[in-house]
């Protein structure tokens, strides 16, 4: 006799991180049942602490939140403008700048604190509990194990419970467990970098521009923010990247210490740097599966697509994913037909394959040559970059890009 409880939805998503709450929020209200499950404590998911990532949204990214009831729950404060790029390389003062003019926006995209993000769309989560109980939160458990097939699927938890669906979503991160106990392996190309982020004030202003800096031996990068809203100082989210052994002394310096160092290693561009935040470091890993879906399983977010974060693309993609996906399980259960056949998979992966592949390749290349120190490397990343200052239809399409309007 088989004494494990068990439970039956429609579908399951294993990570409710934003892909995953998101996801669960566009399908709700359909006539489906969402179970989500995930390892964090509800109070951890209500309440997510600042984990040290500010999130460059584009345009659709935003709209698509919009569209979603999450923008809503972010205060306005929290949104800063991101209307420029520049590209720096080396000591030199040169940068190409892709500005908003070039997408027909007042701006780029918008910034927002991944806590912040993560927060909204839980809240938007539980007004689509209150409006009609589609959705079941299961906080503390872990997926031990899926098994899917023809009739349906099915996943085994940590704590002993089973829950029966038609079909199993993985949205737990690029390093996915749920996907890997599908059998799906994925290219990793681990940098051997490490990036610390923090947010610091600072003396110059930033013109709500991000920096991506390729220096000599690192990479800057700096995310503008509105003003701190204690001393009204200009603001920034800071994301250096070096080898990992360099990255633990300056996780323990002393604040005062920290910000000369940051100061140095800016030249001196932003004045007096200041720590205002907790410190946080995270590997440099891109991750790209090698399938998207499989029987009765999909992939999303992070688990589908894992960037490297010099595009600022990860939760767009993420997004785009998650919007791709339902639209596609919604056509097939507004017609009456299996919402997790393999047509309507296989469209999914097609569509998001074909969104993200190129640019994550791209993306390796770039990371690839703008991290080369060698004379030779350095001279060809700076006439590329002086190159690509002149081409005004090469930096329109890097804006279309970065907005997300194409």
């Amino acid at each position: 006799m088989n004494n494990v409880p068990s439970t039956e939805t429609d579908i399951v998503i294993s990570g409710a991180g934003p892909a995953g709450l998101s996801l669960a929020r566009a399908l709700s209200g359909r006539g489906l049942s969402i179970t989500l499950i995930e390892q964090l404590a509800q109070s951890e998911l209500a309440n997510p602490p600042f984990d040290g990532r500010e999130i460059a949204l584009t345009q659709h990214s935003a709209q698509l939140m919009r569209d979603l009831g999450i923008w809503e729950h972010i205060e306005a404060g929290a949104i800063s403008p991101l209307r420029d790029a520049r590209v720096l390389n080396g000591p030199s003062p040169f940068a190409m700048t892709i500005g908003h003019q070039l997408s027909n926006k007042s701006e780029l995209g918008w910034l927002v604190s991944n806590h912040l993000i993560r927060k909204a769309a839980y809240q938007a989560v539980q007004k689509s509990i209150q409006m009609q109980p589609d959705i079941s939160l299961l906080c503390g458990e872990k997926v031990a194990s899926v098994r899917t097939d023809d009739e349906g699927a099915s996943a085994t938890l940590a704590s002993g419970k089973t829950v029966q669906a038609r079909l199993i979503v993985a949205a737990d991160s690029r390093f996915s467990e749920t996907r890997r106990a599908m059998g799906i392996g994925a290219d990793m190309h681990d940098f051997g970098k490490t990036m610390l982020l923090c947010c610091m004030t600072h003396e110059q202003p930033h013109h709500h521009a991000a920096w991506e800096w390729f220096g000599y031996g690192q990479t800057l990068a700096l995310l503008p923010m509105n003003p701190d809203p204690a001393t009204n100082e200009f603001r920034s989210s800071v994301v250096l990247t070096l080898p990992s052994t360099a990255i633990a002394p300056l996780m323990s310096m002393e604040p005062e210490s920290f910000g000369m160092e940051m100061q140095a290693r800016f030249l001196q561009r932003l004045g007096r740097m200041t720590l205002i935040s907790t410190r946080h470091c995270y590997p440099l890993v891109g991750v790209y599966p090698h399938r998207f879906v499989a029987k009765r399983f999909a992939t999303v977010g992070d688990a589908a697509v894992g960037m490297h974060p010099v595009t600022a693309h990860g939760f767009n993609f993420g997004l785009l994913g998650v919007d791709t996906l339902a639209q596609s399980i919604l056509k097939a259960h507004a017609a009456g037909t299996d919402i997790a056949s393999s047509q309507v998979l296989e469209s999914y992966e097609r569509v998001h394959r074909r969104a993200t592949r190129p640019l994550y390749l791209a993306t390796q290349l770039v990371s690839t040559l703008y991290t080369n120190d060698s004379p030779p490397a350095r001279l060809l990343r700076d006439a590329a970059l002086r190159l690509g200052e002149t081409l005004i239809p090469f930096k329109r399409a890097i804006a279309a890009t970065l907005s997300g309007t194409r």
